[in-house]
C-alpha cells in the first residue's frame, strides 16, 4: 500500500515515509492509494481477538511496509492496561433503545485522542528506524484542548524526539490547560497563543512548509513531524475503534452480523468522522454518518450547502475542542470524492487560504448529502441535553458528547430513521466539570476546579480518573504566551537555531 498527497497525486511513498513526514512538502495530506476491503468473514474472526490484536489486523491492511512483528510491538505496547483503565480499551454503553455510547476516554488523558496518540510514538519511532534516518524528530502540535495533552503524554521522554504544543490561551477548559502546563518530561514544551485554535493550526502548517525553516533544521540534523490528525499515523488508529466497535456489538448480540449501524461524531477538525467514513468504505456495515457541530457550525453548513466559508464569527463555547473553523481533514474526504483530483484540491484550498471560502461541485454536494447528515447544537441545548440524559438514564456525559446526542435526536426526529446508532463519546465529563456540573446542579458550581470535580463525582457516582485527580498538586511548568505571529520565532528559539 503506497501513499499519495491530496495536492500531488504523482507521489508514491511507503506508510513509514508518510508517518515520519506528517505532511507533504506542498502542503497536502497523505492518503492511501486505495481503501482496503474488510470482509464479513474477517470481521467475524476479529470477535475472538482483544483490542490490540484487532488493531494489528486493521493496520496490516494499511501499513504494509511494517512487518507483523513491528505491528504487534506497536499495538501491544500502546493498547494495554498500563495505559488504559479498562481491558477493553474502548467501552460501549447501551444508553437507550437502539442507542449506544462508544466511550473513547478511558486512556491516560481521558479523551479520545489517546486512542491514536498512545500508538503514534511507536509508529513514528519504528518508521524512523525502518528508514535509517539519523535525525532528531520535532513534533509540532496545535491543539483545541485534548490533542495537546494526549500527544505530550505519548511522546514524553521518547528518545530522539522533542514535542512542542501550542494551544489557544482562552480556548481550552481549566482542566485541559492544567493537564498541559503541568506536563512532565525533558523533551516537552507547551506555549499558549493569543488567538484561537485555527490560528495555532495555521501557524503550525505554515512552519511545516517553510523551506527556510526546513533547510535550517536539516543542517542541524532535525526534521519536523506532526501529532495532529494531518498525520496519517494519527488518523488510521481511529479507523480501528469503529471496526472494533461493530465487531463487539455484533458478537454481543446487540446487532446481527451484516446489520447496518449509524454513527454520530462530535467534530470540529473532521478527523474522527473521517475515520468512520474509512471504516464504512472498507466494508463495515455503516449507514449514515452524522456530523455534530457546536455553534461554530462550518461543517454543518458545508454538508448542507456545499459552501465552505470560514468568514464568520468565532464563538468560544462549552465544547471547546470543537471550536474550529478550518477543518483540515475535510481535504482528505474531498480528494476522494473528487476522484483524486489534486488540481481541484489545490484550487479549493487555495481559495480557502486567500478568500476564506470555496464551493464544491454539484456532484460532490450530492455525494456529501448521501453519506453525511450535518447538525449543530448551541450551549443552551448542550446544557439541557446533559441534564436530560442524567435525569432520564442516570448517565453523565461531557459537553462534546452532549452535542452529538442532541444532533442525533434532531436527526431521528427529522428523518424517522430508527437504525441502531453508535455515538462517539469523546471525553470524560471531569475534563469539563464546571460546564457539566452547571448543567446538573448550578448551585454547586464554584471557582475551585477540584471542588467541582468532587461534587460531580458525588452526583454521578463515577470515579475520578487518577490522572486528573493527581493534577491538583502538580507544579505548573509552562507559563509562556506568544502572539500568533511569533510561533516560528518561538520554535527556532526552543531548538537553539536563532
Amino acid at each position: 500500500m503506497y501513499y499519495k498527497s491530496t495536492r500531488d497525486s504523482s507521489l508514491r511513498i511507503d506508510s513509514a515515509v508518510a508517518i515520519s513526514k506528517g505532511i507533504s512538502e506542498e502542503g497536502g495530506l497523505f492518503v492511501p492509494e486505495s481503501i482496503p476491503a474488510i470482509t464479513m468473514d474477517e470481521l467475524k474472526k476479529l470477535a475472538d481477538m482483544n483490542y490490540a490484536q484487532r488493531a494489528a489486523a486493521v493496520f496490516s491492511k494499511y501499513l504494509t511496509d511494517f512487518t507483523e512483528a513491528e505491528l504487534v510491538y506497536c499495538t501491544e505496547n500502546a493498547y494495554s492496561v498500563k495505559n488504559f483503565e479498562t481491558e477493553n480499551i474502548a467501552e460501549i454503553a447501551h444508553l437507550f433503545d437502539g442507542t449506544y455510547m462508544l466511550e473513547l476516554w478511558h486512556g491516560p488523558t481521558c479523551a479520545f485522542k489517546d486512542m491514536a496518540l498512545q500508538i503514534l510514538p511507536y509508529f513514528l519511532t519504528t518508521s524512523v528506524k525502518k528508514l535509517n534516518l539519523d535525525y532528531k524528530i520535532v513534533i509540532l502540535v496545535a491543539t483545541s484542548g485534548d490533542t495537546g495533552k494526549a500527544a505530550l503524554e505519548g511522546f514524553k521522554d521518547v528518545p530522539g524526539t522533542q514535542i512542542m504544543v501550542f494551544y489557544p490561551e482562552e480556548g481550552v477548559s481549566d482542566m485541559q490547560k492544567r493537564q498541559m502546563v503541568t506536563q512532565e518530561g525533558e523533551n516537552v514544551t507547551v506555549c499558549a497563543v493569543k488567538g484561537n485554535f485555527d490560528d495555532c493550526q495555521s501557524g503550525v502548517k505554515t512552519i511545516f512548509t517553510d523551506n527556510d525553516v526546513i533547510d535550517t533544521l536539516e543542517k542541524d540534523g532535525i526534521r519536523f513531524s506532526s501529532a495532529n490528525s494531518i498525520n496519517w499515523g494519527r488518523l488510521v488508529p481511529q479507523v480501528v475503534y469503529y471496526v472494533s466497535s461493530y465487531v463487539t456489538m455484533a458478537s454481543q448480540g446487540e446487532i446481527k452480523w451484516g446489520e447496518k449501524i449509524n454513527i454520530v461524531v462530535p467534530t470540529g477538525n473532521f478527523g474522527n468522522i473521517l475515520a468512520a467514513y474509512y471504516a464504512k468504505m472498507m466494508g463495515v456495515p455503516i449507514g449514515k454518518l452524522i456530523c455534530a457541530s457546536n455553534v461554530n457550525k462550518v461543517l454543518t453548513d458545508f454538508i448542507r450547502t456545499g459552501v465552505y466559508d470560514r468568514n464568520r464569527e468565532f464563538y468560544a463555547t462549552t465544547s471547546p475542542s470543537m471550536d474550529i473553523l478550518i477543518s483540515s481533514n475535510l481535504e482528505r474526504l474531498l480528494y476522494l470524492l473528487s476522484g483524486e483530483n489534486d488540481a481541484q484540491i489545490r484550487e479549493w484550498f487555495g481559495e480557502l487560504a486567500s478568500e476564506g471560502r470555496y464551493e464544491v461541485s454539484d456532484d460532490i454536494k450530492a455525494a456529501m448529502s448521501e453519506l453525511f447528515y450535518g447538525g449543530y447544537c448551541d450551549d443552551a441545548a448542550t446544557k439541557e441535553t446533559i441534564r436530560n440524559i442524567y435525569k432520564t438514564y442516570g448517565y453523565t456525559c461531557d459537553t462534546h458528547t452532549a452535542v452529538a446526542v442532541k444532533v442525533y435526536q434532531d436527526y431521528k426526529s427529522e428523518t424517522g430513521d430508527t437504525t441502531k446508532t453508535l455515538i462517539a463519546s469523546t471525553a470524560s465529563p471531569y475534563k469539563f466539570s464546571s460546564s457539566v456540573l452547571s448543567a446538573l446542579d448550578e448551585s454547586r458550581t464554584s471557582d475551585d476546579e477540584y471542588a467541582m470535580v468532587d461534587a460531580l463525582a458525588e452526583m454521578s457516582g463515577m470515579p475520578v480518573p487518577a490522572s486528573l485527580a493527581e493534577l491538583k498538586t502538580k507544579e505548573r511548568r509552562f507559563n509562556g504566551s506568544i502572539d500568533k505571529t511569533d510561533m516560528k520565532t518561538f520554535v527556532l528559539h526552543e531548538l537553539g537555531l536563532n
